[in-house]
């Protein structure tokens, strides 16, 4: 009998399959196809402090593996999160879930923060540092060390959960802001949020997306994840939350051992909902075939 379950800055986890976020929305539209229990748990959609129609339209452009996507933090504000999301999730979903915080300014970040550090079902904290400093010329937070560990050590002081700092690999040095991110309190890394990607429609000649570029995920991206992710475990002693293209178990192996805790589940879900389902029931068969008893053991196996 092999064990799936993989310990994260205190929670234990059944297995170390986790949706992320903007992909599963709130969890109840997928519970209505599936026992969304089994999971390890999941990042909710992106939470700012106001409600957030989002970008123009069309948002989405499909790639030969994988797509492009341009939403904008559409959502409906954090306070309707927690008095309208958050109850209705729990009703169908039944253990400590990921809360996904976006911000464009550090006291967005903070407030937000401190507002779902008191929610009893959070019980860990993702920050996205992807977002446009509006104070700061519109460069994200996450594009040096210096700004990424300015909002770790802000929010820090005012949570007591678990924070993960969710980085983009739109970077020329990911490592750098990941040691930040540790030595200014940060209890985890998630990484890699989308690279940055475009299609024309050749008819009209123009971008497919409104806002002209997107987040490109999917399976094309894994490659470059899997090196991130082995490039910033060599780095920091704090866990590491994979994710970038994965869609299969062998996947979720392969990320585990670049120096992944736990891995989580983005584009595949978009392609089909019962992704993170089939992967979890083909989890312990692929570790058998594998001759892998414990996933907790093979966590960074493949720097030793």
């Amino acid at each position: 009998m092999v064990d799936t379950r993989v310990q994260l800055s205190g929670l234990t986890l059944d297995n170390p399959v986790i949706p992320a976020s903007g992909t599963f929305g709130y969890g109840y539209e997928f519970a209505e196809l599936y026992d969304i229990n089994l999971l390890g748990s999941f990042s909710f959609k992106g939470t700012t402090r106001e409600a957030r129609y989002g970008n123009p339209l069309p948002r989405i452009a499909e790639c030969p593996a994988g797509m492009i996507n341009s939403v904008g933090l559409q959502n409906p504000g954090i306070d309707a999160v927690i008095s309208q999301e958050l109850p209705r999730m729990r009703k169908v979903f039944h253990k400590p879930v990921i809360a996904n915080i976006s911000g464009f300014s550090i006291d967005e970040y903070v407030e937000c923060c401190a507002k779902i550090d008191q929610e009893e079902c959070v019980g860990l904290i993702e920050v996205n540092v992807s977002c446009p400093n509006v104070h700061n010329g519109g460069m994200s937070f996450g594009v040096s060390p210096e700004s990424a560990a300015l909002v770790t050590r802000e929010v820090r002081k005012v949570t007591r959960k678990p924070i993960y700092i969710k980085l983009s690999p739109n970077v020329t040095d990911i490592v750098s802001i990941a040691v930040a991110c540790e030595k200014a309190g940060a209890d985890g890394i998630s990484l890699i949020n989308t690279l940055l990607g475009m299609r024309i429609d050749l008819r009209t000649r123009r971008p497919v997306i409104a806002n002209k570029m997107g987040g490109f995920s999917g399976r094309a991206i894994f490659p470059v994840a899997v090196r991130m992710v082995y490039q910033v475990a060599e780095a920091v002693s704090i866990p590491i939350m994979g994710m970038g293209g994965v869609s299969s178990a062998r996947d979720v192996v392969e990320m585990m051992l670049a120096g992944a805790t736990a891995v989580q589940v983005g584009a595949a879900n978009l392609v089909n909902p019962y992704a993170c389902r089939d992967i979890i029931e083909d989890l312990p068969r692929v570790m058998e075939s594998l001759g892998i008893h414990s996933l907790k053991e093979i966590i960074g196996g493949a720097h030793r």
